[in-house]
């Protein structure tokens, strides 16, 4: 999905490598996370599926830097991966897993994990209102209010993620402190 992610981040203008890691970071990055070294690595696929072109622009007194395009064929892959609706997106979450197994540790110890839980497992580490201001300024830069409208859908769905995230943690540590006090779990 990371091939998929950059060429839509493409569809909306010529980037760097640079860029499309910066871009990624204020937009893509509260759902999708992805390592410079995994951009670098995709856009070379990219451009060996002939999905994206290279053009080096020379500058003085600083290397050249490559401008990656996306081309017919990358806009045809994408919307491809857009309508294809066959394959479910399976939950895979690592924070779960580790709840599953909490049961290693004492009730005291999960109470702990799960107060400071919802501050570790931010979608948005610089705050939403700084992500929303981002989808702002970069929504002026594409000049498609529509466009804009379906990043600010992503952004209200981590707002609210949060907050169910925030109630899920405070749920958990109040039915342990009930049972620590002998009280019904419910």
């Amino acid at each position: 999905m990371l091939k998929h992610g950059i060429l839509g981040l493409l569809n909306y203008g010529d980037m760097t490598g640079y860029e499309i890691k910066t871009v990624f970071g204020d937009s893509l990055n509260h759902f999708w996370h992805a390592q410079t070294s995994q951009i670098y690595r995709e856009l070379q696929v990219l451009e060996k599926n002939g999905w994206v072109s290279v053009t080096r622009v020379e500058q003085d007194g600083r290397p050249d830097k490559n401008v990656l395009s996306i081309t017919q064929a990358g806009r045809d892959e994408l919307k491809d991966w857009l309508n294809d609706d066959s394959a479910a997106s399976p939950v895979r979450n690592g924070m779960l897993m580790k709840v599953f197994f909490r049961g290693e540790y004492g009730i005291d110890e999960n109470i702990a994990y799960f107060r400071s839980l919802a501050k570790r497992e931010t979608v948005f580490p610089r705050g939403s209102e700084v992500t929303g201001e981002v989808s702002d300024s970069y929504s002026r830069k594409i000049d498609d209010p529509l466009k804009a409208l379906y990043w600010k859908f992503t952004i209200d769905f981590g707002v609210m993620y949060e907050k169910m995230l925030n109630e899920w943690c405070d749920n958990c540590a109040n039915e342990l402190e009930r049972l620590k006090k002998g009280l019904k779990i419910k």
